[in-house]
This record gives structure tokens, C-alpha cells and sequence, in this order.
């Protein structure tokens, strides 16, 4: 039986650069990817692992507060470079973070022609119903979760325990420390074709569960929105881009999936004073090779006196 989705008030449609084509095109260039570079592609960078701390004190947040974020996206759960022992890898270090929130951000499947082991919806879930933190974990869908299998991502995941975020927020913290945690609907939920895409995205719904002054803090999969989102965001958190995933010099920034290219690809951004982070993600999509942008979870300090990395 197909997916059926739940009722939003959708987005306009909007035409991306995909991923694949980015991919399409490394791969085409063996000049520039040669057969040694290929295979540490391939075979050594994606099955890395390492830990991108952050410290700001972004406009919007109280100055002194503390409040530590590990952030998980793009698992992509799947062989050759994410198997059921690797997902543990990953759980295990988040764990390692002692964060006070773990949050989630989409695409929990590998969905590429490549896959080599299938891990079950199941397996991985089970694996992420291990996270602890004191002020939960939550997540939001990305567009591989709309695209192949809507309804078992989501009875994976509330099978798990982990509150799905969409264009709503959840107050959490404790008194006189309460924050706003909020997660909007995907932007590329519906294909239409050649590129084209309607999302189920809401900022403004978003912004209405916001019912006090107390800060927030933005989920989102697809990084664009953020030329959308106002500064009563004190951060937004984005996955998606996988930094690229393969980060050729000089020519990456046209292959990253997204309208604004190298704009938007990965790490801090800060316009207008609005700050957002992009996390590289862990997992692959449409190949699983990675080069420059080795995958990675998110440890974020809030009111700390780090400089932002």
C-alpha cells in the first residue's frame, strides 16, 4: 500500500541541483579523480568518524546559558560505509557527547544503487532508541525519508521513542531556563520532475507554536530555508548537503545539493547576525564515496566562551 502522507499546507515548488548530478560529474572527471584518490574515496574516508565541536553565544540566546547540542544527520543507514555495526559506531559516540539534547536531522536510510547491506528499519531504530540525553532526542524527516518508505521511517522511529518535529516545537528545559525546540516539515517532500520539487515545509505555522518570548532553536534538512528564517531563530541546525560530499577544489561549491551553492554547504554561517550550522552528516547518497568532507557528528555549546570552529 503506498505512503500516506499527512496534511500540510505545502510550500511552493522549487528546483534543486541534485546530488546525483554532482556525483555524475566527479566521477566523470578522472583527471581530477584519479584511481589512488577513488579509492580512499570509496574505501577510507566514509568509513571515518570524528566529532565538530562548536562554541557561540549567537544573538537570541541568553548570554551565560548553557546548553549543549549533539547532532546527528544524514545517517543513511546501509553498506558498504554505514552497516548495522557502524550505526553502533555512531550511537555509541553521540552517547560519548554527555550532551544535554541530541537531535536528529533526516534521511535515516541509504537509498543509493550501491547498498551492499540492507539494514533494516528494525536494526537501525533499535540502535537510536539507545540515545540518552536529559532533555530527550528528537528529529525531523529529510527528503530520502519522504521519497522511499514515509510510513515505515515513521513507525521506525516512534517505535524508537523519538519525537517527529514537523512545522511544531516543543518547550523544553528547566524553569527559568526554558527553551523552544522547533522542526520544519521538508522542503523537497514531492518530485514533480526535472529538478522540481513541492515541500510540506510551514515556517510561519512554525513560528505560531512559538507561544511566548523564551529562545528557540530551528530544525531543518535542507539549508536554503535559511534566507526565510527571522531572528526569533537563535540557531538553526541543517543537514542534507553532506558538505558535498565530495569536495573538489575550486569546483565543489556547483556540486553541493543546493540553489546557493558553496553559500550554504557546511559549517557556521552568520548573515544579518542569524547563525545557522551545517553538519557534513555521516552517511552517503547516490554513491557511497566521500572525499574532503569526512562524516561526522555535531557537538554544539551554546553560552559557551569557545570560539564558533
Amino acid at each position: 500500500m503506498a505512503d500516506k502522507p499527512p496534511t500540510f499546507a505545502p510550500s511552493k515548488s522549487r528546483r534543486l541541483i541534485t546530488r546525483r548530478r554532482v556525483l555524475v560529474g566527479a566521477l566523470g572527471m578522472p583527471a581530477l579523480i584519479g584511481s589512488a584518490t577513488t579509492g580512499y574515496a570509496a574505501g577510507i574516508e566514509p568509513l571515518s568518524l570524528q566529532v565538530t565541536y562548536y562554541g557561540l553565544n549567537p544573538p537570541g540566546w541568553p548570554a551565560g546559558r548553557r546548553l549543549s547540542i549533539t547532532v546527528i544527520a544524514d545517517l543513511h543507514a546501509g553498506g558498504p560505509n554505514m552497516g548495522l555495526a557502524r550505526v553502533r559506531q555512531v550511537i555509541d559516540l553521540a552517547n560519548a557527547q554527555n550532551a544535554d539534547l541530541i537531535v536528529l536531522l533526516g534521511d535515516f536510510v541509504a537509498t543509493h544503487r550501491f547498498v551492499t547491506e540492507v539494514v533494516p528499519h528494525a536494526a537501525w531504530s533499535a540502535e537510536l532508541a539507545r540515545l540518552r540525553a536529559p532533555l530527550g532526542v528528537y528529529t525531523i524527516l529529510g527528503n530520502h525519508d519522504w521519497w522511499h518508505g514515509l510510513s515505515s521511517v515513521r513507525g521506525a522511529l516512534a517505535a524508537a521513542g523519538i519525537p517527529v518535529l514537523e512545522n511544531n516545537a516543543v518547550k523544553l528545559g528547566r524553569a527559568g531556563e526554558k527553551f523552544w525546540l522547533a522542526g520544519l516539515g521538508d522542503q523537497l517532500a514531492y518530485p514533480l520532475g526535472r529538478g522540481r520539487f513541492r515541500g510540506v515545509d510551514d515556517l510561519p505555522a512554525t513560528l505560531a507554536s512559538l507561544t511566548d518570548d523564551d529562545p528557540a532553536i530551528l530544525l531543518v534538512h535542507e539549508p536554503d530555508i535559511f534566507v526565510q528564517v527571522p531572528d526569533r531563530f537563535a540557531l538553526t541546525l541543517a543537514g542534507h548537503t553532506h558538505g558535498g560530499q565530495v569536495r573538489v577544489p575550486f569546483l565543489w561549491p556547483y556540486w553541493v545539493p543546493s540553489s546557493y551553492g558553496a553559500r550554504f554547504a557546511y559549517g557556521h554561517v552568520v548573515e544579518g547576525g542569524r547563525h545557522m550550522i551545517v553538519s557534513g552528516g555521516l552517511g552517503t547518497s547516490s554513491a557511497p564515496i566521500r572525499l574532503g568532507v569526512p562524516p561526522e557528528i555535531l557537538r554544539i555549546d551554546l553560552g559557551a566562551a569557545l570560539p564558533s570552529a
